[in-house]
């Protein structure tokens, strides 16, 4: 007889935390660095120096956690409320399950707002075709004349003199000078750009401005002024900001420089075979080194995905520490809480059976006895009274005394009571006592008294 069990699908049992890591894995597989923008909630900041905070919207929430190393850079410490632009990739925290976002950067979502006007300014310059790289002119070889549109006095400016008087001794300069930053700049540096167009000896413009914020750099978004570079008969070189900086004005330029510095070296660059060659090997080998990287970069992302960074293992780790951390102040506090109770309790009962309050138990039944023996001892009194009253009256109604007071009276001698007069002889002496009084009598003579009278207890 065969097994039925035999026919069945081999099961495939997998552990919570063998499936924890799939998840994982595919979750950063996926998705990888992605910006978000949402409302930050349930901010918390233990002593290890991590953020753990809740990133949510009308439809959803999402834990996300800052390590301490990243939020020491922070611009700006977010607050319960705040919306945010932040950047990160999407993990899985697996002691409990939880997906979240490591945030390796964040900043106020008014910046957001500015990167979706660029983004607008973009779009409508790319629908004027002014993005277009096949419109854009070359730069001359050897410019005679060069005018810059620059604040006078701004870092930048002075970066291009040097470099120029460096690679390019006696290079003819013209400046014309606008404000590179504030609501009025865009109007000016385009203004400045016609001033020297109109010049007949110009043959390159270098519009430089220094590194700044997003806000700072606005100006050079504005789109009237992208379109005035565009325009420009004279060839323009575009040197605002640092390297990461990228404007409309740069994109609108003939030329995009990274820096000042590097503008004016683009517009004095054939100014030397020498120094062109040099610079055509070191943008080979730049273009190596970058294709290179990007093939080291791809490799190293592979095997990243397959193996557990410790650097990340050891931030779980210590976000179950302060999780841990988290429940041993709760327990510790419900633990104290209940050892308080406890105290109560036990002296509410200390109370109920103190000394003090069982002595005054006893001193109310000692007064209670004593009023009862009181009252006992009184009617044993009276009943002794009424017990000897009538003792008393029997005993009376016996006494000698009551005979005697009926005219009776005892005759003794020496303190013997005589009841006849064997013995008596005349001339001796006798006590006699009366109901009241007595007195001593001397025997004159004694009387023989018929025998029928006598007492018969004699």
């Amino acid at each position: 007889m065969t097994d039925p069990s035999a026919s069945l699908p081999q099961r495939e049992i997998l552990t919570v935390g063998a499936l924890t890591r799939s998840i994982k894995q595919a979750l950063e597989h996926d998705f990888g660095t992605l910006w978000l923008m949402a409302e930050v909630s349930n901010l918390r900041t233990p002593a290890s120096g991590h953020i753990y905070l809740t990133l949510k919207d009308s439809d959803a929430q999402l834990r996300g956690v800052i390590w301490g190393t990243t939020a020491r850079y922070l611009k700006s410490r977010p607050r319960d409320g705040d919306q945010v632009l932040c950047r990160g990739r999407v993990t899985v925290y697996e002691p409990r399950g939880d997906y979240q976002l490591i945030i390796d950067y964040m900043e106020p979502a008014g910046v957001g707002a500015l990167y979706q006007r660029i983004e607008r300014t973009r779009a409508l310059l790319q629908a004027e075709g002014l993005l277009e790289t096949d419109r854009k002119r070359p730069l001359p070889g050897l410019p005679r004349r060069v005018g810059i549109v620059s604040s006078a006095s701004g870092a930048a400016l002075q970066d291009v003199l040097d470099v120029l008087n460096r690679r390019a001794p006696g290079l003819s300069v013209l400046l014309a000078p606008a404000l590179v930053q504030g609501d009025d700049a865009a109007r000016q540096v385009a203004a400045a750009l016609e001033a020297l167009a109109g010049q007949p000896d110009i043959d390159v413009i270098i519009v430089a401005r220094g590194g700044g914020s997003l806000e700072d750099l606005m100006a050079f978004n504005d789109a009237a002024l992208a379109r005035a570079i565009a325009t420009c008969p004279v060839p323009v070189v575009s040197g605002v900001g640092h390297e990461t900086d990228v404007t409309m004005a740069d994109l609108c330029a003939d030329v995009r420089a990274a820096t000042p510095s590097v503008a004016a070296e683009l517009v004095c660059a054939h100014w030397g075979e020498l120094q062109m060659q040099v610079r055509r090997q070191q943008n080979r080998l730049a273009v190596a080194m970058r294709h290179q990287l990007a093939r080291r970069q791809l490799a190293f992302t592979r095997v990243r995905a397959r193996l557990l960074d410790p650097g990340e293992r050891l931030h779980h780790l210590m976000q179950r520490m302060d999780d841990l951390h988290q429940q041993l102040y709760l327990q510790m506090g419900r633990r104290l809480q209940t050892s308080r109770n406890r105290s109560q309790q036990a002296h509410t009962r200390l109370l109920a059976h103190t000394p003090v309050r069982r002595l005054s138990g006893f001193t109310a039944l000692v007064q209670q006895l004593q009023q009862r023996l009181q009252q006992a001892g009184h009617g044993r009194v009276i009943m002794a009274r009424h017990q000897f009253g009538e003792v008393s009256g029997r005993l009376q109604a016996l006494s000698p005394l009551a005979v005697l007071s009926r005219g009776y009276a005892i005759v003794q001698q020496d303190d013997t009571v005589l009841r006849n007069t064997a013995g008596l002889t005349p001339g001796q002496s006798v006590q006699v006592r009366l109901g009241r009084g007595g007195f001593e009598a001397r025997v004159e003579s004694l009387l023989q008294e018929p025998e029928a009278e006598a007492d018969p207890a004699t």
